[in-house]
């Protein structure tokens, strides 16, 4: 009989989990924790959860960069081409910011006019001097027609430039002077001198007619009768000169007093009524060669001009200590016989190259009269052609309502229509709702301009004296307290596009080139107080 098999019944073994594998309550609720941190992909359920029923898969929009770039909240439009002069680093997003206002003529811009305006001692002078250093490089001259604070000639010097000082036994200016046509007309055919020399007294008139109308002149532009008069008697004093020699004012007073029969016939007077017609131009003459301006228009020009140096500039400095109307009448001369001799020497080849006209002190030029706002409406209305780079600096819009006439006005509101390029630094609230009427600032940029003006809420302490010494660097730079909260901040704005803030740092050698408060150093007192 076979055997029954035994039965063999086993229990499993239980098996029980380790304290490393299991995690502990604490563990537990603080995932707990971090779950209910993060909403899950549609969104918390429950009541007030707001949890999305379908997914939204969203909508694709395309554009081209330049339209794209402004869709909230992308506030940031494209940077500008790498080429030019290196202005510093866009403040938000580090990228290296260039200004190039020739070369971006047809592209960017139709002009390469450029507006710079920021409260003083926010460093406009500082940017102005590099875009001066680095086109001087790329071969444009540097052309300061009239430097009133003398700040540029160590620049120009450094640059292997001229120099030409005008004031108290320095040097004097001719307003009739013919620069470098002097001795070259009579060179030319008979047909084309004539036409030059017309072209030239043409000038000279314009230069005595803006000169007449400062305070030490006639104190306002000379009638038709009297512009006439002066047209005739300028003609007259050229043609009795020395070959080769230009009139000075006093030549063409002579000619007045002389009363030649040709100056007689133009005015169709004799005798009292000659008198009587040209006593006040006559009068008016006599004021720009004695008193005030002894010494400045009363003779030939004691140091030509050298348009064939690298950078040229005219240093007026010395006319400060004579006051604000004496510093006007020697802008006009300047600026006329500067740009006169530049455009003179093109007209028969002696110069083909552009030029920087850095027009510093503009609130001071338009003061001076409607001398200079016609000069400067006729020079931004030919840059184009020339391609030569002008760059007002001044500190506010309402400059330009300085003028006395609407007209002048309209004229001054056309320089700011004409520049395609602004850079605006630090400024007032009030003076970005002036600026919004010209270009368009968009609330942000308003914001951020308006934060680099704030002193007191960077617990800044400015001193007010610095603003007459105006701009490259403000005090001294061991004054850190006294540091303008905006210097070297700059928002580049080309026509209508965003614009692109980018702060400006100076090298050691820019430091020492663009200081402008060198009359306002200070030393510091005992234990680093410098106030």
């Amino acid at each position: 009989m076979a055997r029954k098999p035994k039965t063999v019944v086993t229990t499993p073994k239980r098996v029980t989990r380790t304290t490393e594998q299991a995690p502990t309550r604490a563990e537990r609720q603080a995932a707990r924790k971090l779950r209910s941190r993060f909403a899950p992909r549609l969104g918390w359920g429950g009541r007030f959860g707001g949890r999305a029923t379908v997914e939204d898969a969203g909508t694709v929009y395309t554009g081209p960069t330049s339209q794209a770039g402004g869709i909230y909240p992308f506030l940031l439009g494209s940077g500008l081409p790498p080429r030019g002069v290196p202005v510093g680093r866009d403040v938000l997003t580090g990228e290296l910011v260039c200004l190039d206002p020739s070369g971006w003529t047809g592209q960017l811009t139709t002009n390469p006019g450029v507006w710079v305006m920021s409260q003083p001692g926010a460093g406009k002078s500082a940017l102005v001097k590099r875009i001066c250093l680095v086109y001087s490089a790329f071969g444009h001259m540097v052309c300061v027609p009239g430097d009133v604070k003398g700040e540029y000639s160590e620049l120009i010097r450094e640059l292997g430039g001229s120099v030409v000082r005008i004031g108290d036994g320095i040097g004097r200016i001719n307003p009739l002077d013919s620069g470098p046509l002097k001795g070259h007309a009579q060179a030319l055919p008979a047909d084309r001198r004539q036409a030059l020399l017309d072209v030239l007294n043409g000038r000279r008139l314009e230069t005595l007619v803006a000169l007449l109308s400062t305070k030490h002149g006639l104190g306002r532009t000379p009638n038709e009768i009297e512009r006439s008069a002066l047209d005739t008697a300028v003609q007259v004093a050229s043609a009795g000169q020395a070959t080769g020699s230009d009139p000075i004012v006093k030549d063409v007073v002579d000619v007045l007093r002389a009363a030649p029969e040709e100056l007689r016939t133009k005015l169709a007077a004799e005798g009292d009524r000659y008198r009587d017609l040209t006593r006040s131009a006559i009068a008016g003459l006599d004021n720009l060669i004695g008193g005030p301006l002894r010494g400045l228009f009363d003779g030939p020009t004691t140091t030509p001009l050298d348009i064939a140096a690298p950078a040229v500039s005219v240093d007026i400095s010395a006319l400060r200590a004579r006051g604000n109307d004496v510093v006007s009448a020697g802008m006009i001369a300047t600026w006329a016989y500067t740009y006169s001799s530049i455009d003179s020497a093109r007209s028969i080849g002696l110069m083909d190259r552009r030029l920087v006209l850095p027009m510093d002190e503009m609130w001071r030029a338009l003061r001076s009269g409607p001398g200079l706002v016609d000069a400067m409406d006729a020079i931004s209305r030919l840059n184009r052609t020339t391609d030569d780079v002008t760059i007002y600096v001044t500190h506010s819009l309402l400059d330009v309502e300085a003028l006395p006439t609407e007209m002048d006005r309209a004229k001054a509101r056309g320089l700011m229509d004409r520049c395609d390029t602004w850079v605006i630094g630090a400024s007032t609230d009030e003076e970005l709702r002036r600026v919004t009427g010209k270009r368009s600032l968009t609330e942000q940029e308003r914001m951020m301009i308006g934060s680099w003006s704030s002193a007191t809420s960077t617990g800044l302490d400015i001193d007010p004296s610095y603003d007459d010494q105006d701009d490259g660097q403000g005090p001294p730079a061991e004054d850190e307290r006294a540091r303008h909260p905006g210097r070297g901040k700059y928002l580049i704005k080309i026509g209508t596009r965003p614009g692109i803030a980018a702060a400006l740092e100076l090298t050691a050698t820019e430091q020492r080139l663009y200081r402008t408060d060198t009359n306002r150093r200070r030393t510091p007192r005992a234990g680093g107080d410098s106030r």
